[in-house]
């Protein structure tokens, strides 16, 4: 049997969840760092994908969304509005209210970062034997799911 297969045997004995842990810090930021379009920081990339995937937000939401104060969103929203990457639009549903959105041009950069990070994946996903790769394959999106089901309402 071949040593990765061997790995996928369900009579071996089972990862403890810190080496577990440990994978998935690796894999998210050997991922992570082969995003390089644009050049923007962790924080950047992580709120222009939020805007790309959830459309637009409050700027207090997007400041509790990623784990930060609101003058440090605010700092950061009004650094990627002079790189033309995002916007401020009034909310059609409370005109006191104001959104951030994603201008195409961050958008086009979003897609294309998230392009790269699914070909560094999709590399070392190719790097697996054919078990190890369907069971990453049924293991992730379920892991995702778990994630979602998770997550409090907005």
């Amino acid at each position: 049997m071949h040593e990765a297969d061997a790995a996928l045997d369900p009579t071996a004995p089972e990862a403890p969840p810190e080496e577990l842990m440990i994978a998935v810090e690796q894999l998210a930021r050997y991922v992570r760092l082969r995003a390089t379009a644009g050049g923007l920081s962790t924080a950047a990339s992580s709120t222009l994908g939020r805007l790309g995937r959830q459309g637009p937000q409050r700027l207090t939401a997007l400041a509790r969304s990623e784990g930060v104060s609101q003058p440090n969103m605010t700092q950061l929203i009004t650094r990627m509005e002079r790189a033309g990457l995002v916007r401020r639009v009034p909310d059609d549903s409370d005109g006191r209210v104001v959104l951030v959105e994603a201008t195409e041009s961050g958008l086009e950069l979003f897609r294309a970062r998230h392009a790269e990070r699914a070909a560094a994946l999709g590399h070392l996903i190719d790097r697996l034997s054919e078990p190890e790769q369907h069971a990453v394959k049924a293991a992730l999106p379920a892991l995702a799911r778990v994630i979602r089901d998770s997550q409090p309402p907005d």
